[in-house]
């Protein structure tokens, strides 16, 4: 391999390698969560993935949490989980458990109500976890080629930039990603609305194009329906203010700026939420734009890293899964510096969208291989959110 054609990372008994290496409490139900959470406290080197769900739920709006979970249990960042239950949930933690666990991960449960009270519970837990990380910090980096890479695109509090630098750069980052067997996967079919034929066009085969068609069709169809009470029209922008201001007034202006970070290649498929690709190649996940339910749903579908471009700036995170942000303005990112960890304004100047793509690139790689991202620096973890219906 040549140099700089390979990252660094942990390797796993199954699937792609983690750029990162840790361990995760997952409650299976909200009631879960002050466990967990005070778990991971004593414990370094663990993660406490709380959350709002697990039970009162039905139907699609259950599965759904079923499966973001159970694919965040197997991203290849985590090395292995500890899934904490109640008991009495409606998300079972022993069905959380193995759906983990068939991804051949370390999986070891905890249930409050057979343990007796919370406390023995914690006590358990923390022996539980401490094993696993005791056995996560004996793992040294290797050398991995570029085709065990898979790169979640995100683009957030979009400006006039977004479109014209940030993007296109990170579009370079995924067409150059999948050209050498890697994998890239984009999200946020709400704001897709405008660009579907287009995309459609990049599809594989027939059928691929179908399923992007409809993928987005559907969306459409849901945010018509939500909105169609006369009561909701002022709830019904699909534009926010920051948009506005930062010069995109359309969700059509911004689906064809927003496709451009899934660059030029053909898309192999449609992933629904929390399903893992079958091969290497460019895939649209089927998930809404909300920031936060994006790029849980990109790390529910294996991506071991996230590039999230703001042309306004945002400092949100991902707890486990580095998150680069870059941005178009460099008044921005003059402005969020602490924030932000790239800035391909120059492309507004006159740079290339080549010689800012091979940049970015290099810095992809880099903080694949260890380098901390801004928001790993600065403790931000707000993007874990578990999408509902």
């Amino acid at each position: 391999m040549a140099a700089g054609e390979i990252f660094q990372g942990y390797r796993r008994e199954r699937g792609l390698p983690g750029v990162r290496n840790v361990v995760a409490i997952i409650p299976s139900v909200f009631c879960a969560n002050t466990v967990a959470r005070r778990i991971a406290d004593q414990v370094a080197g663990t993660i406490a993935f709380c959350h709002p769900v697990g039970c009162s739920q039905v139907g699609l709006d259950l599965e759904l949490t079923a499966r973001g979970l159970k694919g965040l249990g197997a991203n290849p960042n985590l090395y292995g989980t500890v899934v904490v239950g109640l008991g009495c949930e409606r998300l079972r933690p022993r069905e959380l458990a193995e759906g983990i666990a068939a991804a051949g991960k370390p999986v070891e449960m905890v249930v409050i109500q057979e343990e007796g009270d919370t406390l023995r519970a914690i006590e358990k837990g923390v022996a539980l976890a401490g094993r696993m990380a005791e056995e996560a910090g004996r793992q040294q980096r290797e050398p991995f080629p570029l085709s065990e890479l898979a790169l979640g695109l995100k683009c957030g509090g979009t400006d006039a930039t977004s479109g014209i630098a940030a993007n296109p750069a990170l579009g370079w980052v995924s067409d150059r990603l999948v050209a050498a067997g890697g994998t890239a996967i984009f999200t946020e079919v709400t704001e897709l609305i405008g660009a579907e034929q287009i995309l459609a066009g990049r599809g594989t085969s027939p059928q691929v194009s179908g399923e992007i068609l409809t993928t987005i069709g559907a969306m459409e169809q849901r945010l018509a329906a939500a909105t169609a009470g006369a009561e909701f029209k002022h709830r019904s922008a699909l534009i926010s203010p920051g948009n506005e201001d930062g010069g995109v007034t359309t969700v059509a202006e911004k689906a064809l700026g927003g496709i451009t970070k899934a660059g030029t290649g053909p898309i192999s498929g449609v992933l629904g939420y929390g399903q893992y690709p079958a091969g290497s190649g460019l895939y649209l996940l089927d998930c809404v734009g909300h920031d936060g339910e994006a790029v849980t749903g990109l790390v529910a579908s294996g991506c071991q890293l996230v590039v999230f471009t703001t042309g306004r700036g945002t400092p949100t995170g991902f707890p486990g899964v580095p998150v680069i942000k870059i941005t178009g303005n460099s008044a921005t990112f003059t402005r969020m510096r602490f924030n932000l960890d790239f800035d391909a304004g120059p492309i507004v100047a006159g740079a290339s969208i080549a010689e800012m793509g091979a940049v970015l690139f290099a810095k992809v790689l880099s903080v694949a291989s260890g380098e901390p991202a801004r928001a790993e620096l600065l403790g931000h973890d707000e993007l874990f959110c578990i999408t509902r219906i």
